[in-house]
């Protein structure tokens, strides 16, 4: 079975000193791909939750959320408050359920896209990779 890839290859005239390897990438380990975007998607969820904590807090020492209760109380008469609804306690349960979700999204998105790889490998060939000892 002939592709672009190995005709590519077979082209290449020019002879270095170092050892090069050409690999095809023809399976991903369902499991491995599994892990691999669960590490991925904690490393996101505490990169989530550290910066809604921060831009938290940059709001409040700019005095933003006070502006806007002032903002809102003209014209609800200063019965909705926006400092009510966004405080630290609320800010932190929401960054943990919009990174508990994202944890989950993320790691189906990459048994999915291992899936994927796995029955594109079957029409392709696979992904050739060249490696070198440079």
């Amino acid at each position: 079975m002939s592709t672009v890839a190995d005709k590519l290859a077979k082209k290449s005239t020019h002879r270095t000193s170092a050892k090069q390897v050409r690999l095809r990438l023809v399976y991903i380990d369902f499991w491995s791909a599994v892990k691999l975007s669960f590490l991925a998607a904690i490393a996101i969820a505490v990169v989530t939750v550290v910066s809604f904590v921060l831009v938290f807090f940059v709001l409040q020492a700019t005095n933003v959320i006070t502006r806007a209760d002032e903002f809102f109380g003209n014209f609800t008469d200063g019965t909705i408050l926006l400092s009510n609804f966004v405080s630290l306690p609320q800010v932190l349960a929401f960054s943990a359920i919009v990174a508990i979700l994202n944890l989950i999204v993320v790691t189906v998105l990459g048994a999915v896209l291992a899936g994927i790889y796995n029955l594109a490998v079957k029409v392709t060939g696979g992904l050739l990779v060249g490696f070198t000892s440079n």
